[in-house]
């Protein structure tokens, strides 16, 4: 495990620290799922933000990978399909720059590719020698 598990895994712990939702609180991300019609908005919310905290929690220690990257990647193709498809591929556009500073428009689909990429090569390459996982792995092998 060289650094390429490592840089990874820092890009999904920055998602889910960055989109956990609490900075506004699930009750308003409860709005903008009301908004797009999504059934049970409310339960949606938490739901979601129990899945990005959880699981950003687990990609930060390195555990359990298999499993947590599963509801994880439920949640980045929701967003991929509802919100983000419509806006096209890139990430960043900018809408406008002024001297007051630089307006973006919304946000592409090019950032949810590559949170699902790397939430596949953690799970598939491993989440890297200090990870939780890599301890249970070596205890077993121990035992």
């Amino acid at each position: 495990m060289g650094a390429a598990p490592a840089s990874l895994d820092r890009r999904i712990r920055i998602y889910c620290a960055r989109d956990a939702k609490l900075s506004r609180g699930p009750e308003t991300f409860a709005v903008v799922l009301h908004t797009i019609g999504a059934p049970m908005p409310f339960l949606l919310a938490w739901l979601t933000t129990l899945v990005e905290l959880i699981g950003g929690f687990a990609v930060l220690i390195g555990a359990f990978m298999p499993i947590v990257s599963l509801p994880m990647a439920v949640v980045l193709l929701t967003a991929l399909f509802t919100i983000h498809l419509p806006y096209g591929f890139f990430s960043v556009k900018f809408v406008e720059v002024t001297a007051s500073g630089t307006k973006f428009g919304p946000v592409g689909y090019e950032i949810i590719l590559l949170y699902l990429a790397s939430l596949a090569a953690l799970v598939l390459g491993g989440a890297g020698p200090l990870s939780i996982d890599q301890w249970r792995s070596s205890r077993r092998v121990r035992s």
